[in-house]
């Protein structure tokens, strides 16, 4: 009887011990409270689809197609007539029904068509496009829409949490999450004006013109491109366009129909190590003045070359692309205020904003004959021609002087006016004491030939 009892008590004992354990130390039930679920349920609604049907004008708008919606490729030595060209967009504005996404996805598009998270398909109509910005704004009629929140990508920093919504191959709204890897990615060949975010959030063909938002489901930026490497393995790139300079482009399709960027008149370059030692400058950050345009709106603002731009507007500039940007989004004939370091002192000058025309009409005077020419110090052994010594053609701008006389990227300049040029500086003293014509001596693959570039073509 007595072990008995003993057994009970043991029981009881080991049951009672088992029942504390259990409603003191067992691990809580899971909750939301931890994800971004109900902020994502939130903004998932303002991120459409887009299907633009697209006429193939010529070969070159199937290759860029092709590229942009991983299209397949010719079919029996025929391209198509059309092709169907898949992105995403944002709402930004519920009640006039306005939607931003990238101008290459709709881009020539006779017909856009949008469908809404909830599925309801609407006919848009395209009320402006910016090219060089990669930004479009398209309308539909529809009510009980849902629009963003606009961020501020002023305010973005490397490491901040974000999430990239879109239609990614066209198989349906998808969410993919990461960081900000970098901020005012430029020079990479997609646009002719960039200053992209960067991010690891996965970003493939379809999410064009989706939304990138931050933790409190803020629009940030407007996704883009993927850079892919075909050499190196990876997931590639993702890049998006910030959500301010989105913003000022809507703006200005909204009043004047079109984006008219403005000029100051100066040519800029990044400031390197050792051009900030030279300047006896404590950054690097900014961009130093090369060049200032006779009569333009820097020279009349006093702006002189060596002076260090250091902010735009109350924008900081890093380098020489964002000065290139912030000043192409002021419009023509608005005020910009610049502050700047000459000699180390700080000062601010105010200048007005001109037509980028006019900064290409002086400089077609001051340099008719290499005007839109790039041009690189070139020195190399070659079997047929031996050492050679001259200047190598990097780049030459469409219908320019140079341009209408054959004058290729890849050439090498070896001799102006019949005398032998081995470098820049030597080019330049012929080109300054040539009238109104220049014969150049051009080494171009295995042969030469002589090229005249005439003031007037």
């Amino acid at each position: 009887m007595t072990n008995r009892n003993g057994l009970k008590a043991i029981i009881s004992f080991l049951f009672i011990g088992w029942l504390i354990n259990t409603v003191c130390f067992a691990s809580p039930p899971p909750t939301r409270n931890n994800t971004s679920a109900s902020m994502l349920q939130k903004v998932t609604p303002t991120v459409v689809n887009i299907k633009a049907q697209i006429k193939i004008l010529d070969f070159d708008t199937f290759l860029r197609l092709q590229k942009e919606n991983q299209l397949p490729g010719v079919v029996n030595g025929e391209i198509p007539d059309k092709v169907v060209s898949t992105a995403s967009g944002v709402i930004v504005n519920a009640k006039k029904g306005y939607i931003l996404t990238n101008a290459h996805a709709v881009r020539d598009a006779q017909q856009i068509a949008v469908t809404l998270s909830d599925g309801r398909h609407y006919t848009a109509k395209l009320l402006g496009i910016d090219n060089p910005s990669d930004v479009a704004l398209l309308q539909i009629q529809a009510k009980n829409l849902t629009d963003i929140a606009l961020g501020n990508s002023n305010n973005l920093e490397v490491g901040d949490p974000v999430f990239a919504i879109g239609n990614p191959f066209g198989i349906g709204q998808t969410v993919t999450s990461g960081i900000i890897s970098g901020l005012k990615r430029s020079a990479l060949g997609i646009e002719s004006l960039e200053n992209f975010i960067q991010t690891d959030a996965a970003i493939n063909p379809g999410n064009s013109g989706g939304a990138l938002i931050n933790t409190n489901g803020e629009l940030i930026g407007i996704n883009t491109a993927i850079v892919l490497s075909s050499q190196h393995g990876g997931t590639g790139i993702g890049l998006a366009i910030p959500v301010n300079m989105a913003k000022s482009v809507m703006q200005q399709l909204l009043e004047f129909g079109n984006v008219k960027r403005g000029s100051l008149g100066v040519g800029v370059q990044d400031i390197t190590p050792d051009l900030a030692t030279s300047f006896d400058l404590s950054t690097s950050k900014g961009a130093v003045i090369t060049l200032i345009l006779p009569n333009s709106p820097a020279a009349k603002a006093g702006l002189q070359v060596g002076d260090i731009i250091t902010s735009i507007n109350n924008e900081d500039v890093k380098n020489a692309n964002d000065v290139v940007n912030d000043i192409s989004f002021l419009r023509v004939g608005s005020n910009a205020i610049i502050h700047i370091l000459r000699d180390n002192k700080a000062m601010t000058v105010t200048s007005m904003i001109w037509d980028p025309k006019k900064s290409r009409e002086v400089s077609v005077q001051m340099n008719p004959l290499l005007y839109g020419v790039g041009l690189k110090d070139f020195t190399q052994f070659d079997p047929q021609h031996g050492d050679i010594k001259g200047v190598l053609v990097v780049s030459v701008e469409e219908d320019s002087n140079a341009w209408q006389s054959d004058l290729h990227p890849g050439d090498v300049i070896i001799s102006a006016n019949k005398k032998k040029v081995n470098d820049i500086t030597e080019l330049n003293k012929v080109v300054a004491g040539a009238k109104n014509r220049l014969l150049l001596n051009v080494l171009r693959g295995p042969g030469a030939v002589f090229l005249v570039i005439n003031a007037e073509p």
